[in-house]
């Protein structure tokens, strides 16, 4: 399951626009929107520090939360949100409403487990990761933390596919026309730069009986 729940307390706002969120954002608050579960979109305002903490704590794209909306609470999946650029500001804030029933489509993290038991590693291989992060369909109340894969066993050369993840009940990837990598154990640069050279010595090798035979050649 996803980290535990946190709660927000917001006020409902009557204007919108670019004008009322320059407003709102002077004195310290996060312009927001509730939508979903065939309801009207609901416009909010929240504390600026206390979304901006829960943003940058991590899970927050993962994480359900409480808003409480002048008494009335509504469970929420936060589902996009903006920065300023260059000041790395919090600007906007989307919210979808979910309930027990609600799927929902998120990024999850990939975390590798038991590198010390991987025979490649422990020859100096490298843990090529292709996806640090995988897209999956789950119930809204039930989202994974991260995605475990265990490289236990995975020599130079081996890869980890996503049909040898064991994956919780109801967590489904988007991808489902291929088995999709994950990462692979890469030999290492060293194994990589002996092999360049012996390529390149072969090379010098044919060139300098090339010109042996041609001067050879010239000479009768």
């Amino acid at each position: 399951m996803s980290q535990e729940t946190y709660e927000l307390k917001a006020e409902a706002r009557e204007r919108v626009g670019k004008g009322s969120a320059r407003e709102l954002r002077r004195n310290g608050k996060i312009p927001a929107v509730i939508y979903g579960d065939k309801q009207p979109p609901l416009s909010i305002a929240l504390p600026y520090k206390d979304v901006h903490l829960k943003i940058h704590a991590g899970g927050f794209m993962t994480t359900i939360a409480t808003i409480d909306v002048g008494g009335k609470k509504i469970q929420v999946l936060p589902k996009d949100y903006q920065l300023d650029p260059v000041r790395d500001f919090t600007m906007h804030v989307d919210f979808l409403r979910v309930s027990r029933d609600t799927i929902v489509t998120v990024n999850i993290p990939v975390h590798f487990l038991n590198e010390e038991a991987s025979p490649g590693i422990k020859r100096g291989g490298v843990l090529n990761i292709v996806r640090h992060e995988i897209e999956f369909t789950c119930p809204a109340t039930a989202i994974p933390d991260a995605i475990e894969v265990d490289l236990t066993g995975l020599d130079i050369g081996d890869s980890v596919h996503i049909s040898a993840v064991k994956l919780p009940e109801g967590v489904t990837p988007t991808i489902t026309d291929r088995d999709f990598t994950i990462a692979t154990v890469a030999a290492p640069a060293v194994l990589r730069s002996e092999d360049e050279e012996a390529a390149e010595a072969a090379v010098e090798a044919e060139e300098e009986e090339a010109e042996e035979a041609e001067e050879g050649e010239s000479e009768e």
